[in-house]
């Protein structure tokens, strides 16, 4: 389909082209032509013709470098060279058929003018140069419009108990938790003497100490 639509649009850029170029080609030589027999200049005369150049330039810019089908570009290109080339064969025949009485608003449209300058020889070579983009000839690429693709799952190896490396014999005999206090002595101490019922709570320590008499000297 893309091709179709492009066929047809070199079809149509075709002439477009030749027209806007003939309008701003004879309107700007006659500007300046009229600047040099008046000996002034005012450029706002020059804005008529310079929109028609713009435009078919525009119009030439998106048929040669957009990504389309070169259907068009080369078709456009072909219909564009074929005067001037014929003016190689049958030159008298070729002009003679151009129409040269024709006018577009009002304004003079001299289609000859392009074809004998060579302008529309230029322009159909760079057209034709235009189709040897092998961009071009490759369809755009579409979008994918399936699901979005799932991210692949690493798969998760299940360990059994009996995968579990063996705990080692030192691991496994551990000193039970303590409160950091230091390990009694397992030796018994021997029991204190009794004390009797006469003697006082303040008195010396029951047993047989010696004393020593700080008394003396």
């Amino acid at each position: 389909m893309r091709h179709l639509w492009s066929f047809l649009a070199g079809l149509v850029v075709a002439p477009v082209t030749w027209v806007l170029v003939t309008l701003g080609q004879d309107g700007s030589a006659s500007t300046v032509n009229r600047w040099v027999e008046i000996g002034t200049s005012n450029t706002a005369n020059l804005i008529e013709p310079a929109v028609y150049l713009a435009v078919g330039g525009i119009v030439l810019g998106l048929l040669g470098t957009l990504r389309v089908s070169p259907l068009g570009p080369l078709v456009a290109g072909l219909l564009l060279i074929t005067p001037y080339v014929g003016l190689f064969v049958t030159p008298f025949q070729v002009r003679d058929r151009i129409p040269g009485g024709w006018e577009f608003l009002g304004d003079p449209l001299p289609l000859r003018l392009p074809v004998e300058n060579g302008t529309l020889f230029l322009i159909g070579l760079l057209l034709l140069m235009a189709t040897f983009s092998g961009q071009r000839w490759r369809p755009w690429p579409r979008p994918v419009t399936g699901p979005a693709p799932v991210a692949a799952e690493t798969p998760t190896q299940e360990l059994n108990l009996s995968d579990w490396p063996p705990a080692d014999s030192a691991e496994r005999e551990t000193a039970p938790p303590s409160l950091g206090y230091p390990d009694p002595d397992p030796t018994p101490t021997e029991p204190l003497p009794r004390r009797t019922d006469n003697a006082s709570p303040w008195s010396a320590p029951p047993g047989s100490l010696s004393r020593r008499d700080d008394a003396t000297n």
